[in-house]
């Protein structure tokens, strides 16, 4: 039988593990699935003592949470889609300069290598048709 030590449990672990994560990672948008699952694991606690005290507040709480985290989602990556047109980078260390004033930078003990610059990839000239690339084997290999 399941009890409410249960879903207690898995809360609790979905939360530690989007805790974790939202902790020891720099990329904003893996920042942000690590905070969404912390939220699941909210939203799981909620039901939980909803269905413990047999009362709807915990269904309607949590239908509150993940309507919000839908909100938050959508603004999220307007964010991002934004702060990546600006800096080309989600690395959350380069964006100190959001801060509010008066707080001072933090600095990491090992700076990151920077990505090389021709990183990104190279798309044809609309309308012209791309180079053919050579075939991997001879066409008198072929059988």
């Amino acid at each position: 039988m399941i009890t409410l030590w249960h879903f207690l449990g898995v809360g609790a672990t979905l939360f530690a593990l989007g805790l974790v994560g939202f902790l020891t990672r720099r990329n904003l948008i893996t920042m942000f699935l690590c905070a969404e699952l912390m939220l699941q694991g909210v939203v799981i606690n909620l039901l939980a003592f909803g269905r413990f005290h047999g009362t709807l507040s915990g269904q309607a709480m949590g239908l509150f949470v993940i309507t919000v985290a839908a909100c938050e989602a959508g603004l999220a990556m307007a964010l991002f889609l934004m702060l990546y047109r600006r800096g080309k980078t989600l690395d959350s260390g380069d964006w100190q300069q959001v801060r509010e004033t008066g707080v001072p930078a933090a600095t990491d003990a090992v700076p990151l290598p920077l990505p090389p610059a021709d990183d990104e990839p190279k798309l044809p000239v609309p309308g012209l048709r791309p180079e053919q690339v050579a075939a991997p084997f001879p066409e008198s290999s072929r059988a």
